[in-house]
């Protein structure tokens, strides 16, 4: 129903629920933890991509700060035993980043920190979601968030040690696992940043 919310930020109430107000409606919407630190200050201008869950006896706007945030939280809604309150608290202790590297490692300990998550409920969601994600999708998603000229030679970069590894016997899975730990910035030559991967990889 609604694609997101532009309009001044009212209110900030709890940890948790924020108060837009668009031609001076105000919306009540529930956000993860972590946007608080990146909304603008009381009375400027904010924009909120949202969804709205319907229930008989409740209407709930849930909103975050990026399309790919939403598109995660939609994601979670899709698992068993989570509903919205479960996913909004996934999303309140860790990125949709951190979540993907999660779910791709197999690594249930760092989903079930998210209050009211256990560990089987994180076990469900790493196997319902591992096949609608990708190693590579979540590099990219990493990369592209702050994407500048240096950024962008970076990106250049690790695709060719990605390539590099690839010609060495290596699945481009395990390429870019290994790529995901290291720092690659302009300075950093493609020689480096192959040893370093190398060295990764005799850890994972």
């Amino acid at each position: 129903m609604y694609s997101y919310i532009k309009g001044e930020l009212a209110e900030i109430i709890g940890e948790d629920l924020i108060v837009v107000e668009a031609n001076q409606i105000g919306y009540n919407i529930h956000v993860p933890g972590q946007v608080l630190d990146y909304l603008p200050e009381i009375g400027e201008r904010v924009k909120i991509y949202t969804y709205l869950y319907v229930r008989e006896e409740a209407y709930m706007l849930f909103g975050f700060l990026t399309r790919d945030d939403l598109e995660i939280f939609k994601l979670l809604l899709g698992v068993s035993g989570i509903g919205p309150k479960g996913a909004l608290a996934i999303l309140s202790v860790m990125s949709t980043d951190d979540l993907r590297f999660a779910v791709l490692a197999d690594d249930a300990k760092a989903i079930s920190k998210a209050p009211g998550v256990g560990s089987k409920t994180a076990q469900r969601l790493i196997i319902e979601l591992k096949d609608k994600l990708s190693l590579e999708d979540a590099f990219e998603q990493k990369l592209d968030k702050t994407l500048t000229p240096a950024r962008s030679e970076a990106k250049g970069k690790k695709n060719e040690a990605v390539e590099a590894l690839v010609s060495l016997g290596y699945s481009s899975s395990e390429a870019l696992r290994a790529l995901s730990g290291i720092e690659i910035t302009e300075d950093v030559s493609v020689e480096d940043i192959l040893k370093a991967a190398l060295k990764q990889m005799a850890f994972l």
